[in-house]
């Protein structure tokens, strides 16, 4: 009777034993599936605030193949600032242009009202002329980060997406 005693000690000592490793391995997996879903929202949520430099129209503030931080005026539907009030002489916004196909990072220079609406004057720092037409704040939907009056740049990595779309 005694090995029979023994052998059942044995037996639920071990089944004891996997019980506690099969939860260990439980939470293992739950904290590696919650770990890579956090790296994918903060991963989706730094993309919608990153834009590629795709000219040199704004040297030496930024430079081709540069990236730069924004706020934007809808992430997710999140409103993080209104280009009609937040928008002001010296902020860099990114905007739709009528005469560009790609978005355009340049420059506020100047802010006008014809017929009760706002318009902006914005120019490429490294440009001798201000962009072809006046912009309107519908046409803005994002503006560049600032530090205390340094703009955030990530230099050289948007090279790798300059590549891909063959710019």
């Amino acid at each position: 009777m005694s090995k029979r005693k023994n052998h059942k000690n044995r037996n639920s000592k071990k089944n004891s034993k996997n019980k506690k490793q099969d939860t260990k391995s439980g939470k293992y997996i739950i904290k590696e599936i919650t770990s890579y879903a956090i790296i994918l929202i903060v991963a989706l949520l730094l993309s919608a605030h990153l834009s590629v430099v795709v000219s040199g129209s704004m040297e030496p503030s930024f430079y081709r193949g540069d990236i730069v931080v924004t706020e934007n005026i809808d992430t997710y539907g999140i409103q993080e600032f209104n280009p009609e009030t937040d928008v002001e002489v010296g902020d860099v916004v990114v905007y739709h242009a009528t005469w560009y196909p790609e978005p355009v990072i340049h420059r506020v220079i100047d802010i006008q009202y014809e017929n009760g609406s706002k318009y902006y004057i914005i120019q490429g720092d490294n440009n001798d002329v201000q962009d072809p037409y006046p912009v309107s704040s519908e046409q803005i939907y994002a503006k560049v980060l600032t530090v205390g009056d340094n703009l955030v740049v990530i230099p050289k990595i948007g090279y790798i997406t300059l590549w891909f779309r063959g710019l």
